[in-house]
């Protein structure tokens, strides 16, 4: 007998969006995937190498979402463990982070810490500007430093963070862009200069994806092309070794095809669901339609017998169930 039983199926395909979702921030966790992000987006790594940020400059491991897809690998050295991805406030309520996590980076010949919070998001338009939120993050990362970075009026150990956001279906108008939003200096009065490391301590950035084809920079043919709904696993393990020199551990291997094959099975639940509510749809129209000419029917039966309006009326009300105002649409209709 077959121990794989369909309880066991249900289980594990249950809320496949989940688990896809689940999938890609895993795969986005890699220190090689961080590394090509912040080297792109983050000033500063700019003149880093990918290889030295991934093997250098990022410490910790973070907590990745709260799905788990593959089976535990909290001691893989490949991911990052790092702050805790859940802040907690009696005041400010909880927000819950994709990928958080902590690095260093060289600055005028020391080294400096970032907290880094990495988001992937569907949704382009939630119901608010998702830069509002990537601002909200930023802020919750700071006063979250309180009693860990900082303790009473010490403001100077505060670290600086990221907000960064990856958007797979944003509009036309912003597919393939990169845009940064920081905390500057302006002088309204007279010519004053502080020192950028005190007032410079957020940034949100938003990468908004298109089409691989059209990518424009590196870094966005990279995550065109690693979070594709289109592209194989094989084509993408290819496409990272090749042109990314990514090495494909079988680690990484493995992530990139579970996402693939999630990302299959929900399309095609997706394309299932939406023949059944065709279906469905479909039915109704046809039950209204049927309803429809049995209403007509009784009236210009009941007119041809010089039934009053009023009775007719009190009629199709109690035989279909009809309030009287529908009842008097059905007559005005066919008088």
């Amino acid at each position: 007998m077959n121990t794989d039983t369909t309880i066991a199926k249900n289980i594990r395909v249950a809320d496949e969006k989940a688990s896809y979702d689940a999938a890609c921030k895993r795969l986005l966790s890699e220190k090689i995937i961080l590394a090509w992000i912040m080297k792109n987006c983050l000033e500063e790594y700019r003149d880093c190498d990918v290889d030295e940020i991934a093997g250098k400059y990022i410490e910790g491991t973070p907590q990745v979402g709260e799905v788990a897809v593959a089976p535990d690998e909290s001691n893989r050295v490949s991911i990052i463990q790092g702050a805790g991805n859940e802040d907690t406030s009696l005041t400010e309520g909880t927000v819950t982070y994709d990928i958080r996590f902590l690095a260093t980076a060289p600055v005028s010949g020391e080294l400096i810490r970032l907290i880094i919070n990495i988001e992937a998001q569907n949704d382009f338009y939630p119901g608010y500007p998702l830069i509002k939120r990537g601002i909200y993050y930023c802020s919750r990362m700071i006063s979250a430093q309180y009693g860990t970075e900082f303790t009473n009026s010490h403001y100077e150990n505060i670290k600086k963070v990221y907000s960064i956001w990856i958007c797979m279906n944003p509009p036309k108008s912003r597919e393939n862009s990169i845009t940064r939003y920081y905390i500057a200096e302006e002088n309204l009065a007279g010519s004053v200069k502080e020192r950028k490391a005190d007032y410079d301590l957020m940034a949100a950035v938003m990468i908004c994806l298109g089409n691989e084809t059209d990518s424009g920079t590196d870094l966005l043919k990279l995550l065109n092309v690693l979070l594709s709904t289109e592209t194989g696993s094989q084509d993408k393990c290819q496409i990272l070794e090749e042109d990314f020199h990514i090495k494909m551990t079988l680690a990484l291997e493995s992530e990139v095809s579970l996402m693939c094959n999630l990302s299959k099975g929900v399309e095609e639940k997706g394309i299932q669901k939406g023949i059944q509510q065709g279906i469905q749809k479909g039915i109704q129209q046809g039950i209204q339609k049927g309803i429809d000419k049995g209403i007509t029917a009784m009236i210009l039966t009941l007119k041809e017998l010089q039934i009053s309006s009023d009775v007719i009326r009190k009629q199709i009300c109690e035989k279909f169930g009809l309030t009287e105002e529908t009842a008097e649409t059905y007559l005005k209709e066919i008088t």
